[in-house]
């Protein structure tokens, strides 16, 4: 069996057993907790992304990573998005330097634009510059990564010649490229050569097999070696299909309403929810159930990894059972119908 399995978190706010948010700080070491307990499990990667904003706890993924390495030795590590369009590519490459040496070889990156917009102001920079952020910031760090003397030039950050960047690293970084859904950031990924990470939050995952093949079909015209990818969505795993609706229906609403708001989509209805559990991306039920969705969406999309976001809005005992059930029973089930 080839494909691998991994969990991912932007460290969601959980919620007590009254329905009131948990504190930031909690949040975190929760979240240290189920890196752990992820690594117990046999899963293959944990993800921690980045967000600045009151819903999630986690703005430095990092420094939760290296808190997850130092007690876990099997599990790779990597950020569920860096944000790079307003961070530094010489900071982020030396944090994640840092980390893998921490990690004896196993952190990841995954570089994006981010799915919301508060660290542009938050860190000084200009919406207007959206696009060239990006594509000057990924263009360095694919420099940066070889590990070599970097000369480069950009409008977005002051130039450097002949360049060092430190701490090395022993076998370099894997590094991915997170993606939503548009052609033209699938064909960047291949031209860089990097692997290729499909954010599939909602719909049917099976109309993203094209961007699999534009995938391919660009590394073969740029001629770079052919990638990785991998395919990420939220799910919640429970002993029934109706304890994991009962527990994840308000906030879920309650996210799609605030999201809705923010990026102007209509109002989630009931029949949205069960539409994504049956028929979209929402990976949502028993282990049985779960493991039967991703076991058909494998079968329609050629990926390497699936990772389940599993940080709903719910208690954190809720997560918790979810990742072990994830690990105990969904992996060695979808394994087995995958053959």
């Amino acid at each position: 069996m080839s494909i691998e399995f991994g969990l991912d978190t932007f460290g969601g706010v959980t919620i007590d057993d009254d329905g009131r948010p948990v504190d930031h700080p909690t949040v975190i070491r929760d979240l240290v907790e189920d890196g752990v307990v992820a690594d117990q499990a046999g899963l293959d990667f944990f993800g921690v992304g980045e967000h600045h904003r009151p819903d999630f706890a986690v703005s430095s993924p990092e420094m939760v990573l290296a808190a997850i390495a130092a007690r876990t030795s099997r599990i790779r590590l990597g950020s569920a998005v860096t944000v790079l369009s307003s961070d530094d590519p010489v900071r982020v490459f030396e944090r994640f330097a840092t980390l893998d040496a921490v990690s004896n070889g196993r952190a990841e990156i995954v570089a994006g634009r981010g799915s919301f917009i508060e660290s542009f102001p938050l860190f000084g920079y200009d919406l207007a510059d959206y696009d060239v952020l990006f594509d000057e910031k990924l263009d360095l760090l694919s420099r940066l990564l070889r590990e070599k003397p970097v000369t480069w030039e950009g409008t977005t950050r002051t130039a450097l010649t002949d360049q060092r960047v430190y701490p090395t690293t022993a076998n370099g970084i894997p590094t991915w490229v997170g993606v939503g859904g548009t052609p033209e950031s699938v064909v960047r990924t291949a031209q860089y050569g990097f692997n290729l990470f499909l954010a599939i939050i909602g719909g049917p995952p099976g109309r993203f097999a094209a961007y699999i093949d534009l995938f391919d079909r660009a590394q073969d015209q740029y001629g770079t070696p052919r990638a990785k990818v991998a395919v990420h969505s939220p799910g919640l795993v429970a002993d029934t299909d109706d304890q994991a609706r009962e527990l994840a229906y308000d906030g879920w609403f309650a996210m799609r309403t605030t999201m809705g708001r923010e990026r102007g989509w209509p109002p989630p209805t009931p029949s949205d929810f069960e539409s994504e559990i049956v028929d979209g991306s929402l990976y949502l039920g028993s282990p049985e159930t779960v493991a039967t969705k991703i076991a058909r969406t494998l079968s329609v999309l050629k990926v390497d990894r699936f990772d389940l976001k599993y940080d709903q809005p719910v208690p954190h005992s809720v997560q918790r059972r979810s990742i072990e059930l994830y690990g105990d029973q969904v992996i060695p089930l979808v394994k087995d119908m995958l053959g």
